[in-house]
């Protein structure tokens, strides 16, 4: 009698758990279903309301601001080319230096090169610099990576200005496009290499063992198994640092000069879309905020479609 007593009990508690899981799952679905759409929405509503906004602009100029190279307020005459270049070459210059050291640092850490307590800790640091706010970085920039960058690009300028990025000498204050390239490149890595680790070591452990022990070496089997095998996380990994260094704001306003003007040399003052809605919207008023909410539109354009390119080059390389 007892025993059929328990086995009831246990029977109605998992009667009980059953129909408790049916119903969150009930739950769970929509209100998920909810928040990404709600998502969307937010982001169309943002998109609507940039657009209403940079409408006079968008009729004034048309598709010529984006090639326009002028920004005067006084004349009413505005022009984005130098601000988009600005930001595209900022971010190249930051994931030229990031990505093969990102790779690197994921690379050590996903390996047995060091005891694994060691490898929790570095990791734990290097998430941290993620978490360091970008004004800091800015004056860590303004204090350390200027005049030693200063110094650098003198030496550059003094033997390699037969190449068109060093053809003219840093300015006096040492602020341009390369310090704040450097800056982005450090303040992007946290998100190469963590994404880029969490990919190599989510891969089967056979697939090591299988390699080593068809008598390929380590760094064989790095090379050509598990980098190619997490190839779609890493392109991931720096898509999503591209998209942070378009749109970083803080530091790159602090460090690149804030030129409305197109230099090849990397070594000059240049300026970005985001450094020049944080340095002119609050006194901007007229056409000039117009002007500025066209200039954000393309950066976010610019953004979706770092992201769209993204996910298309990720698709493509998980099918092969």
């Amino acid at each position: 009698m007892s025993s059929h007593s328990q086995s009831s009990g246990r029977n109605r508690s998992l009667n009980l758990g059953q129909t408790l899981e049916r119903w969150m799952n009930k739950i769970f679905v929509p209100l998920t279903l909810f928040c990404a759409l709600s998502i969307v929405g937010i982001l169309l509503w943002i998109t609507f309301l940039v657009g209403m906004q940079a409408l006079p602009a968008i009729e004034k100029f048309g598709l010529g601001f984006l090639f326009s190279t002028s920004w005067d307020p006084v004349r009413d005459a505005f022009g984005a080319l130098p601000q988009l270049y600005g930001t595209l070459i900022s971010a190249v210059i930051a994931l030229f230096f990031a990505i093969p050291v990102g790779l690197g640092v994921a690379l050590f850490l996903s390996e047995d090169f060091l005891p694994p307590k060691v490898q929790v800790a570095l990791a734990f640091l290097v998430e941290l610099l993620a978490a360091i706010p970008s004004v800091v970085y800015g004056l860590w920039g303004l204090f350390v990576v200027v005049p030693l960058f200063k110094q650098v690009g003198l030496w550059l300028y003094e033997h390699f200005r037969w190449i068109p990025i060093f053809n003219e000498p840093p300015n006096a204050t040492g602020l341009g496009m390369l310090p704040a390239g450097v800056v982005l490149a450090i303040m992007v890595l946290p998100t190469i290499a963590v994404i880029s680790r969490d990919s190599l070591i989510s891969l089967p452990p056979d697939l090591r063992q299988a390699s080593m022990g068809l008598g390929a070496t380590r760094w064989e089997t790095i090379i050509k198994i598990l980098v190619p095998a997490a190839f779609s996380g890493i392109v991931g990994a720096v898509m999503l640092a591209l998209g942070r260094a378009l749109g970083e704001t803080m530091a790159v306003t602090m460090l690149i000069g804030n030129a409305n003007n197109i230099n090849a040399s990397i070594l000059k003052p240049a300026n970005t879309v985001a450094s020049l809605l944080a340095n002119q919207f609050a006194e901007a008023s007229g056409l000039q905020v117009s002007a500025l909410m066209y200039a954000s539109l393309m950066l976010f354009a610019l953004t979706l479609l770092v992201n769209i390119l993204a996910e298309i080059l990720v698709r493509r390389v998980q099918r092969i």
